[in-house]
């Protein structure tokens, strides 16, 4: 019988990846849980921090998102962030047991001055030893290029729902155009963190038909945020019914066995969930979160709350090499626990 590790495809059907959400959730959970750990230590969580580095007046019109222009949700603009301040900002998540910088810019798609001020930061986090990860929009391929040179090591550039959906949600932005996006991030060897959002309205058969996108790109994403739709007074999606939070964890299970050696990141709304859910969410693979207490613009778990589920749950930070001579890292776990991690709890 080949090992769990051999059955990596990109050849599924909607009708296969419907069918894997169909199931009874025991059976799901299991299998799940079972790809999970023949490819992970099951008890080992990875954490990112998530910087809004420019904030609002995004020409996208982006039916959840509280920083298009196209929405009156109340939110200021502001201009990209000081380095100096980006660099403190990933200084403090460094010793909050983050091992990866993530920052956001409320672009379409960066100029190529945008990307000056850019690659300065993430020069600066990498210097720092965390892993690097930014979502600037758009990328054409020398920009692509450009950030590989420099050091970044993951782009993410989410697909949010299926094809079929899409249109319901962004008008100014094909699929096409975040597929060919991530063809750029992937051609230059770039890591990818592209993922979803739930709870916007679509069926089961969508995100069966998002997750077929996902892992039927020509690599795997290593990352896969799943996010749970935040709603925001002012966005068109305002006022959607609530999902299911058993239709979220058939979600993560289901993405964990599509793409067995990825990091599944349970992301956006997860302040929202309580720790029953999240721990579901861990047993059906999930290994990733975002640590701290802002999502660009949106409230996240707090650190204190985080902290204490772990211990609850006898999870550990997943921890990257002090010493990192080539981007990446991901693969660079090493077995043992984060001090500062246990330092907090005992305070």
């Amino acid at each position: 019988m080949p090992s769990l590790k051999s059955a990596i495809r990109h050849d599924w059907t909607i009708d296969e990846i419907q069918t894997l959400l169909d199931q009874p959730l025991n059976d799901l959970l299991f299998k799940a849980q079972s790809t999970h750990r023949a490819h992970f230590d099951p008890n080992r969580i990875q954490v990112s921090t998530l910087l809004s580095i420019k904030t609002g007046a995004c020409p996208e019109d982006c039916g959840y998102c509280a920083q298009s222009a196209h929405h009156d949700t109340n939110l200021e603009r502001e201009r990209l962030l000081p380095l100096d301040d980006v660099l403190t900002a990933a200084r403090a998540a460094r010793a909050e047991g983050a091992t990866r910088f993530c920052m956001g810019a409320a672009w379409r798609n960066p100029t190529d001055n945008n990307l000056d001020q850019v690659v300065a930061m993430i020069e600066g986090v990498h210097a720092l030893g965390m892993e690097t990860c930014v979502t600037l929009g758009m990328l054409t391929g020398p920009q692509a290029r450009r950030l590989k040179e420099v050091g970044l090591d993951y782009y993410n550039h989410n697909l949010d729902t299926s094809p079929e959906f899409y249109g319901q949600v962004i008008t100014t932005r094909t699929y096409q155009d975040r597929l060919d996006t991530l063809e750029h991030v992937r051609e230059v060897g770039l890591k990818t963190c592209s993922g979803g959002i739930l709870g916007m309205g679509e069926s089961r058969r969508d995100r069966a038909s998002m997750l077929r996108q996902l892992t039927n790109l020509p690599a795997h994403p290593e990352s896969v945020p799943i996010n749970l739709l935040v709603q925001v007074e002012g966005t068109p999606l305002f006022g959607q019914a609530a999902l299911d939070p058993f239709e979220f964890v058939r979600v993560v299970a289901a993405t964990r066995i599509l793409m067995p050696a990825s990091h599944v990141r349970l992301s956006a709304g997860r302040h929202e969930m309580s720790d029953e859910l999240q721990a579901l969410c861990f047993l059906a693979g999930a290994n990733s979160i975002f640590y701290g207490e802002r999502l660009l613009t949106a409230s996240n778990a707090e650190a204190d709350r985080d902290r204490a589920l772990f211990a609850r749950l006898g999870l550990d930070f997943e921890e990257i090499e002090a010493e990192r001579t080539e981007p990446g890292g991901c693969h660079k776990t090493i077995e043992h626990t984060h001090e500062n991690f246990y330092r907090e709890l005992k305070r």
